[in-house]
């Protein structure tokens, strides 16, 4: 078959703009040498002229592909990444340390209260140090064992009780640096258990609290949970760990995983609750908010599988390009599923088959336009 010298011109500028050796071309082949390759022969192209393309093959193996659920969501605190701060005893609010929205450090003081039983306490602590002092110099060769451990244990009860009401270790070191009871005044200061953010405070300078009333609560908000309500049949197909992504007012979506399973059926939706773990360093979710999820659930078999991108549409039907040493053969091919960027191939290809996965679309411009100057001879 000729090609006539306009056309063979005018193919060389087409490959040449497309930045491509123009050596490259159909495989010759004679009369009935089509093998099966309806699209219009193999193209001829060495391994180096490939790879200087960015045209990148792989063997073709089985996998399993991941389907895609997409449920409702509600983001909501960490609790494990969360603490709420609350006085053991009765007290009142005497300062504020910390605000609304501010990042605190782990031991980092928020507020310092003063109470009437606390004051009792680190004075009897106090007193029982000074005690324990002056037995301890004079020693079991001057004191009754009786007397000394007696002095002993009173003193390990005072320290105990105000450890007991909310004084750290080193609140009470500084308490007892100098032994003066008139510092005994009842203050002290609640500290914050973790590194996070304040996210409540909800008090009043002057205020007298009871014991347990929550005074702050300091969360990592880096690291949220989203609840995602499934129907009991999608549940089933997700485990811990399944790969997650979130998204509130359709914003991007965010990376996630998912950490827990419910395994009670909320009676009213008749749904199970997923959930699952995101990192939000960039701030972009908020608790409380309501958020679209899509979590990835795995099919049981095993398939032979191809990147989608691998398989493109030539003259009606789904083809690769398979390759065979230097020629690159269109091939078609009966597909089925495609999930998470995967198809499946359900004919035309085994196991081991080599295809191009990068750079068909190159491939596919260059058999159209091998096509187009083949259709000019005569």
């Amino acid at each position: 078959m000729k090609i006539t010298f306009t056309r063979a011109l005018l193919l060389s500028l087409m490959l040449a703009g497309l930045g491509l050796p123009v050596s490259v071309a159909l495989a010759e082949q004679g009369p009935g040498e089509a093998g099966g390759h309806e699209e219009g022969g193999a193209l001829k192209m060495a391994a180096a002229e490939r790879e200087a393309q960015g045209i990148r093959a792989e063997r073709v193996a089985r996998r399993t592909l991941s389907d895609a659920v997409i449920a409702p969501g509600e983001v909501r605190m960490n609790a494990y990444a969360s603490a709420q701060v609350t006085p053991r005893i009765g007290a009142q609010v005497v300062a504020r340390r910390a605000r609304l929205g501010e990042q605190v450090e782990k031991d980092q003081p928020l507020v310092t209260l003063s109470s009437v039983e606390m004051a009792g306490a680190q004075g009897a602590l106090v007193e029982a140090d000074r005690e324990w002092s002056r037995v301890r110099k004079l020693g079991r060769e001057v004191v009754s064992d009786k007397r000394y451990v007696a002095v002993q244990v009173a003193r390990q009860r005072a320290y105990a009780t105000v450890r007991a009401y909310g004084m750290t270790e080193v609140q009470i070191e500084r308490l007892l640096a100098d032994g003066d009871a008139s510092r005994a005044t009842g203050s002290f200061e609640l500290l914050s258990p973790q590194v996070g953010t304040v996210i409540s405070d909800d008090f009043v300078i002057g205020e007298v609290v009871e014991p347990g009333r929550v005074l702050f609560e300091v969360s990592d908000i880096s690291r949220l949970w989203v609840d995602a309500q499934l129907r009991p049949e999608q549940a089933v197909k997700v485990t811990v760990g399944t790969r997650a992504q979130v998204r509130v007012h359709g914003e991007r979506w965010l990376d996630g995983k998912v950490v827990q399973l419910h395994q009670r059926v909320d009676e009213g939706t008749r749904t199970k609750a997923v959930r699952i773990e995101v990192n939000n360093e960039a701030g972009q979710l908020s608790p409380g908010d309501y958020a679209d999820v899509l979590i990835e659930t795995a099919d049981s078999e095993a398939r032979v599988a191809v990147p989608q991108e691998s398989v493109l549409l030539m003259q009606g039907s789904p083809t690769v390009f398979k390759v065979e040493g230097d020629e690159l053969h269109p091939q078609p091919v009966e597909t089925g599923m495609t999930r998470a960027g995967w198809t499946e191939i359900k004919a035309g290809l085994a196991e081991g088959d080599e295809i191009v996965v990068k750079g068909a679309f190159l491939l596919k411009s260059l058999a159209l336009k091998s096509q187009m100057g083949e259709g000019d001879g005569h």
